[in-house]
């Protein structure tokens, strides 16, 4: 069994799309956000290549601070798997460059963080 994480609170986990393509939690499956709420593959992360997202879904969002990125100075907070408290990435609360405001209100999650689920059945 997975320690939860102070920030983890399965308890509040709501079930996500099965039929749908979306993403997941790569450690507990915790269902994140839908494949239709993705803006673009070519970011970057902590640790590699990330996702940015209209929304995500079964996440808490930490403290804000700033934080300088490749692009400039931004005002960030992590964002975490509310199934077991693992970070995922950030959200963009504030850019401080207007050719950067874009991504105010949209999130980063890490792709090494992440599964994507296809939603596909097989049919007999």
């Amino acid at each position: 069994m997975l320690n939860p994480s102070p920030k983890a609170n399965p308890s509040l986990v709501v079930p996500g799309p099965i039929n749908k393509p979306h993403y997941s939690c790569a450690k507990c499956a915790t269902n994140l956000a839908l494949q239709d709420e993705l803006v673009s593959k070519a970011f970057s992360g902590r640790e590699g290549r990330a996702l940015l997202m209209h929304s995500l879904f079964n996440c808490q969002v930490g403290k804000p601070e700033d934080r300088t990125l490749l692009t400039g100075v931004h005002t960030v907070a992590d964002v975490f798997c509310l199934g077991c408290g693992s970070t995922l990435g950030w959200t963009y609360l504030r850019a401080f460059e207007p050719s950067q405001r874009y991504k105010e209100g949209k999130y980063i999650i890490e792709t090494q963080r992440i599964i994507k689920e296809n939603g596909w059945t097989l049919d007999d």
